[in-house]
């Protein structure tokens, strides 16, 4: 096999990230050919609600998933933290690339942290969970549905749609836009998406020579992390409907996963951090989510929190 075909969306981020796994590609195969296939998503195309009302995570891969069982593409680049916890039958999610900043970004003009905002400021993100955290700790602060690319939420602030935006360090990072941030938030401040900041490469299931050539570009400590952060999503049928966050972090043999389930108003957050062997992720994974469940989140997932 010397030549596999990548399904992407069409931003300037998606871009970004199919052509630094073609570089990947090439390198650990000199001769290697790749070339992209470009695709335009739902997801691309709703821009004037937030994606919980229009249909959820799945809006920027089916079209690539599409592109793959038709054997128009060979593997699909995805940020992680755009995956259902489920794949549809016939797909594989077999490597996971080397994890860039996991935080999230805050970009303003004027302050340095979410504190320092003034009263009443407006602040621009489509994230249920960035706007839950973002309310929790300053509720006089107001929330403006900001969607669209990277570039496209640059230029709403920066002609005063809102005050700051809220966006992931890593994407304005891969775009060298990383003199934007006035913030990187501190996990503290603002529990990350489920697996943010890691690359995930999807292919049809049981198709091995693409696997084979996948595989030198899989992180195993990375993959530890998605495995704990997707399984404490999957069992708090987690995608955008419900403000849900988590972060893990290796330490040794040990990991440790902290996740959060909250109201969109931020007046109640369950949050948690538990410590499991590095080995057992997902069941590290279910145990913090039977914790918060323990702890009422079942009601926040049903919307009655």
């Amino acid at each position: 096999m010397n030549l596999l075909r990548i399904a992407t969306r069409q931003s300037p981020l998606a871009l970004w990230q199919a052509e630094h796994v073609a570089g990947l590609l090439t390198t650990a195969h000199p001769g290697l050919r790749v070339e992209l296939v470009k695709m335009v998503t739902e997801g691309d195309r709703i821009l004037d609600r937030a994606l919980n009302t229009a249909g959820g995570k799945g809006l920027f891969i089916k079209e690539l998933e599409q592109g793959l069982a038709e054997g128009r593409a060979d593997l699909a680049v995805h940020s992680m933290k755009d995956v259902p916890t489920e794949l549809p039958p016939g797909f594989a999610l077999p490597v996971f690339c080397a994890a860039a900043d996991p935080r999230d970004a805050l970009v303003s003009a004027t302050a340095n942290s979410l504190d320092a905002l003034p009263q009443g400021a407006r602040v621009g993100t489509a994230s249920l969970r960035r706007g839950c955290q973002v309310l929790a700790r300053r509720p006089d602060l107001h929330l403006v549905l900001t969607r669209g690319n990277v570039q496209t939420r640059l230029a709403k602030l920066d002609r005063g749609d809102c005050d700051a935006l809220l966006l992931a360090a890593a994407g304005l990072d891969r775009l060298d836009l990383a003199d934007r941030i006035a913030a990187r938030l501190p996990v503290d401040v603002m529990l990350p998406a489920v697996t943010q900041g890691v690359l995930g490469l999807e292919c049809r299931a049981g198709d091995d020579a693409v696997m084979a050539l996948l595989a030198p570009l899989h992180e195993p400590d990375t993959a530890l992390r998605v495995r704990a952060e997707r399984a404490f999503a999957a069992r708090l049928g987690g995608g955008c409907h419900t403000p849900l966050a988590a972060h893990a972090v290796l330490d040794g043999a040990q990991l440790h996963l902290t996740g959060l389930v909250g109201s969109p108003d931020g007046r109640r957050v369950l949050r948690q951090t538990q410590t499991g062997p590095a080995d057992a992720p997902e069941a590290l994974g279910l145990a913090l989510a039977e914790h918060l469940i323990a702890q009422g989140a079942a009601e926040l997932l049903a919307g009655h929190g």
